[in-house]
């Protein structure tokens, strides 16, 4: 059993996987992590928040979008690669059905200045979850105050002084890999 692991009678199967990333999936519009990060650590408690905090920063690291790649290393992690493959799918098979129909509907009543304010709200309750979800995150991290200037740093350089996003993933890689060396050397 690995780090962040469930104990073996809390592993799940491929349905339960299916089913639970389905659930996570239809959550929310714009922006699902907040409430995959619910169902992980804090309803079905198959990771730890330490565990999930890992595994999101490792799969933000990957291309593509963040809770598909969470889906793939869960699913893969409990249940090998058809996990890797099933977890996913119910990531985002409900989600490509609604769009679907959502894109139809938006073809015919997109033009509404009603359907635009509700557009532009929906929006707004997005950040307030990934403001949430972060929140959270952090708090896991006061065990590890040592990393939390990383979180500064990322942000000013983003965000102020308009780094470019790989130049800082690869300049935050180098530095937070020099200070858990550091850290685990004064163990």
């Amino acid at each position: 059993m690995t780090v962040g692991q469930p104990p073996p009678e809390n592993r799940p199967d491929l349905r339960a996987l299916f089913f639970a990333f389905s659930t996570v999936g239809l959550s929310g519009f714009g922006g699902v992590l907040p409430f995959a990060r619910r169902m992980l650590v804090e309803e079905r408690r198959w990771m730890t928040a330490d565990a999930f905090n890992t595994q999101l920063g490792l799969c933000q690291f990957l291309p593509g979008p963040n809770v598909v790649n969470l889906a793939v290393v869960v699913g893969k992690q409990y249940r090998g690669w058809a996990g890797a493959i099933v977890a996913p799918l119910g990531l985002l098979l409900g989600p490509f059905l609604v769009v679907l129909l959502l894109g139809m509907l938006y073809d015919h009543w997109g033009h509404l200045p009603m359907v635009q304010g509700m557009l532009r709200g929906i929006a707004g309750v997005g950040v307030g979850l990934l403001f949430a979800m972060a929140w959270r995150m952090g708090t896991a991290l006061k065990a590890r105050a040592i990393f939390l200037p990383f979180t500064v740093l990322t942000v000013a350089a983003v965000a102020f002084l308009r780094w470019p996003l790989p130049a800082v993933m690869l300049g935050g890689l180098v530095l937070s890999g020099a200070v858990a060396y550091w850290h685990l050397g004064r163990r």
